[in-house]
């Protein structure tokens, strides 16, 4: 199995390593490396990010749902330019698109001008959610994913696929190498948020997660070697 165009969603926590907030530089760049090693072999790469590692202000009920999901929608585009800079550094090229005018610092957001970076063999970093409040990055990348045609989407975690129930918790957790989309819905996974599963059911983008800290498992799982669960559709 191998993709033509795959969306990766990377999680802010996981980019910000042990220090859980910021940025783990040592981790974005093997990041950075193994992206590369696709990259030159013609993969097309869009990238989400999520913003945790700055902002979490879903979780606090002093503050308007609205302003707390944009300050996450900026929270993404920080991350997506730290990220970027770091594949610049490494030897692609980037572009950051945002739903939403952010002044220089990004372009606005359109499928034809995506599809243009693509062919010219960029990287294209999709920032700032949707451009709406009480919409995840799950629902981002979905979106996108249905917009950009994506073959797939990939989920790089801390955990190294879909259990039915949490590991941390359940020590004889069951981990599935493949499950329906349906079952996902059906059993409540989680493995995304559920619009976002609804929106992959009704589009059918399949879905692969995978553990971000297992050696070189961006690199194979955007080759189509999936060491973790692969969401059928």
């Amino acid at each position: 199995m191998r993709w033509k165009r795959v969306l990766l969603k990377l999680s802010g926590e996981a980019l910000a390593g042990p220090k859980k907030t910021g940025f783990d530089e040592a981790t974005v760049k093997e990041v950075a490396r193994q992206v590369k090693l696709s990259a030159d072999a013609g993969v097309e790469v869009g990238i989400v990010i999520g913003g945790g590692n700055f902002w979490r202000g879903r979780t606090s009920n002093d503050m308007d749902r609205t302003k707390a999901d944009q300050i996450g929608m900026l929270a993404t585009v920080m991350n997506c330019i730290y990220v970027s800079e770091m594949f610049r550094g490494a030897g692609m090229k980037t572009e950051i698109l945002t739903p939403f005018a952010c002044g220089t610092m990004t372009k606005l957001f359109s499928k034809d001008l995506a599809n243009e970076f693509f062919s010219q063999g960029k990287v294209v970093f999709f920032a700032g959610g949707t451009g709406h409040p009480y919409f995840s990055t799950d629902t981002g990348i979905a979106l996108r994913a249905v917009e950009m045609d994506a073959d797939v989407i990939l989920l790089a975690k801390s955990i190294d696929g879909v259990y039915d129930s949490d590991p941390a918790v359940n020590a004889d957790a069951k981990k599935y190498d493949t499950i329906t989309i349906e079952e996902v819905i059906e059993k409540k996974l989680a493995v995304v948020d559920l619009t976002a599963s609804i929106m992959c059911m009704e589009h059918k983008i399949g879905m692969a997660v995978f553990d971000l800290n297992e050696p070189d498992s961006i690199a194979g799982a955007m080759q189509g070697k999936i060491n973790g669960t692969i969401v059928t559709v």
